[in-house]
């Protein structure tokens, strides 16, 4: 071999094994890529969506979280206390911020023009194929369509702005009703009843520091009181008078298959923080309540409703409780996390429960884990540790 053909050879070896190395280098071999999945891609070269995406905040930002993995798709860094609640379709979620409501496409990982600027926005509230917003801080109200934030853009919105600011919630129904609180920042005391062309229609002021509402089979409204539930049912409020003088039932949760509403009950007006017991039963069809005693305390972020209509409640004993809300029978006990404490500030971090069609999603925030559950069979489906503990847990949630 003379020292140009030897030169041509070595060449030719060296072209074929960075043509491998560079091989190797795009695809991996089955060892090196068992930990770190590639993300799939559309065809103009970037990240597909999530699918069916969990989004849980923590201190500095928000998590995206594949709802059937559970991989962390993205982080988004946010700073301030941000609340997660689901927008209505299966792309986005609403952002409580710190300067109000913003839309983030949780398929997409980004956060959308879309937004409804106010101090201190609370209650985002589903119901029908709408979703209302309500600012505490103006009193304002803005109802959109979940399907019109596709293209974007801040939507169309039916607006009422409260008589005076206060800690409220709206709720329209599907005759175009809207079911809103009355108050002021000092004192809640009830709700009004709007008809579609916005003139009022019904009031009740016998509900004091009114919190919260849930909807129920055949679209019957409940309002939280200090001291039971007002109904909203036919055109007519109905109060639901708690067993005692003080009974505050200001967080429920009802789902369109169950005429039964699922209650917190606290009993002491004093206690800076109570951790209760018993749950509430409100039947909308007799306007009677049923306590349930499951023997753990658990928090506002407990509560949470079935496929079925069962009532979900997430103990501090760790235990996910299901039960028949008809009977108040616990028919099934998931062992979900570790015993845990409700911190004094309601901002703090706590295990919370996030349900989506069969699927119960909790978190667990001092170990940084998310796990999910099959309600029916009640095994766990997956598990994963984020680079930080959790303190809201919502998602995408179509309809309802």
């Amino acid at each position: 071999m003379n020292r140009s053909t030897r030169a041509r050879t070595l060449t030719g070896t060296a072209l074929a094994l960075a043509t491998a190395m560079a091989l190797t280098a795009c695809g991996g071999n089955d060892d090196a890529s068992s930990d770190a999945e590639p993300k799939k891609q559309t065809k103009s070269g970037e990240a597909a969506a999530v699918e069916n995406p969990v989004v849980a905040s923590y201190d500095g930002g928000l998590y995206v979280i594949d709802g059937e993995t559970l991989k962390l798709a993205k982080t988004i860094e946010l700073p301030g206390f941000n609340r997660v609640n689901p927008a209505g379709d299966e792309d986005h979620v609403v952002i409580s911020t710190d300067t109000g409501f913003r839309v983030f496409d949780a398929a997409r990982q980004e956060f959308t023009d879309a937004e409804f600027k106010g101090a201190k926005p609370g209650h985002v509230v589903r119901h029908g194929g709408k979703t209302a917003l309500f600012t505490d801080g103006t009193g304002e109200v803005n109802v959109l369509d979940p399907a019109e934030l596709a293209g974007g853009k801040r939507p169309e919105t039916r607006s009422y702005t409260s008589a005076e600011p206060h800690h409220g919630v709206a709720i329209e129904l599907a005759d175009g009703e809207l079911v809103t609180t009355l108050g002021t920042e000092e004192k809640r005391t009830g709700a009004l009843v709007l008809d579609k062309g916005d003139k009022e229609i019904a009031r009740s002021e016998d509900c004091p520091g009114v919190h919260g509402e849930a909807a129920a089979k055949d679209e019957v409204v409940g309002l939280g009181c200090e001291d039971g539930v007002l109904l909203y049912k036919d055109g007519r409020f109905t109060k639901v008078d708690a067993p005692g003088d003080y009974a505050r039932t200001g967080n429920q949760a009802g789902s369109d298959a169950s005429p039964i509403l699922l209650g917190d009950y606290k009993t002491d007006p004093e206690a800076e923080l109570e951790r209760p017991t018993r749950i509430s039963l409100i039947d909308t069809r007799t306007a009677k309540m049923k306590l349930v005693d499951l023997g753990t305390s658990y928090s506002f972020r407990s509560l949470a409703r079935g496929p079925h209509g069962e009532a979900l409640v997430l103990g501090t004993n760790g235990v996910l409780h299901v039960i028949d809300p008809e009977t108040g029978k616990v028919e099934k006990k998931i062992d979900a996390v570790g015993d845990w404490t409700e911190p004094l500030d309601w901002q703090q971090p706590r295990p919370t429960l996030f349900v989506r069609d069969h699927t119960a999603y909790v978190s667990d925030p001092g170990k940084r884990q998310l796990h999910s559950f099959d309600l029916e069979s009640g095994e766990k489906r997956k598990s994963v540790t984020l680079p930080k503990g959790t303190n809201e847990l919502s998602g995408t949630v179509a309809g309802h």
